[in-house]
């Protein structure tokens, strides 16, 4: 089967655990305002390839991966586009004895994730604001598809991490955050909580597509920030980390 992916990294540490072997997904329902990957939103860009050729490519470095609990990571864009090759991909990766993580914006539906979750170890779910309405206006669609897909990841069970970027004055209000965090609270699936400090790394991408930067001169948080945030989550019970 083959699917259109951007590009490939061989030997991450982030991502899931021990080193990852990442395959970035072309194409992207959302449009958030500080993507570091704004090449990615074009369904038709990127390169296509056959499943295949991706596994002889992983292939490589299976000891890496194996000796250190790794696998195979899907992200992007986003993956769920591609449901069909996702599950393939996964598929292969598994039978090497390795573990498969999908890094997701869960816009998706529940019927078409299906299809992909059987061959999924782990999800990384990304989640901006609760908030509906600021939602759409940091990424241009509202977070209720979103909302629904975490809470479908609970009723089957399938392990979770979560993963919030602060981004001053957008995604770092305390009442927002709290309302975060008591909707994981209804969670019975998550296991970790990553904060993730906003970067300006990708403003070089959006100029070179020629777009203009929503965020240009925003600052990264100050880590004190960060730890203070992280504070919130202790009453989840589960790991926090700050990057």
């Amino acid at each position: 089967m083959k699917g259109r992916i951007h590009s490939v990294e061989t030997f991450a540490t982030v991502d899931g655990p021990g080193v990852r072997f990442i395959v970035f997904f072309q194409g992207c329902p959302l449009q958030c305002l500080y993507c570091h990957n704004r090449d990615t939103w074009d369904m038709s860009g990127g390169e296509e390839v056959d499943s295949e050729e991706i596994i002889e490519q992983f292939k490589r470095y299976l000891s890496f991966y194996r000796r250190s609990g790794g696998g195979m990571t899907a992200s992007g864009g986003e993956p769920t586009l591609q449901p069909e090759f996702l599950s393939e991909l996964f598929s292969k990766v598994r039978d090497l004895g390795v573990t498969t993580a999908l890094n997701t914006t869960g816009y998706v539906n529940p019927d078409t994730a299906e299809i992909f979750l059987d061959n999924t170890d782990l999800v990384l779910l990304d989640l901006k604001v609760m908030d509906r309405e600021r939602h759409r206006k940091l990424t241009g669609v509202d977070n209720k598809k979103i909302i629904e897909f975490a809470r479908y990841l609970s009723a089957i069970n399938k392990p979770v991490w979560i993963r919030h970027v602060i981004i001053p004055g957008y995604t770092d209000d305390r009442e927002d955050i709290q309302t975060m965090v008591s909707f994981l609270a209804t969670l019975d699936n998550v296991e970790r909580v990553e904060l993730l400090p906003y970067h300006s790394f990708g403003e070089k991408k959006w100029t070179q597509l020629g777009c203009q930067y929503p965020l240009k001169g925003v600052k990264p948080p100050d880590r004190e920030l960060l730890l203070d945030l992280a504070d919130n989550y202790a009453s989840l019970g589960v790991q926090v980390t700050v990057d």
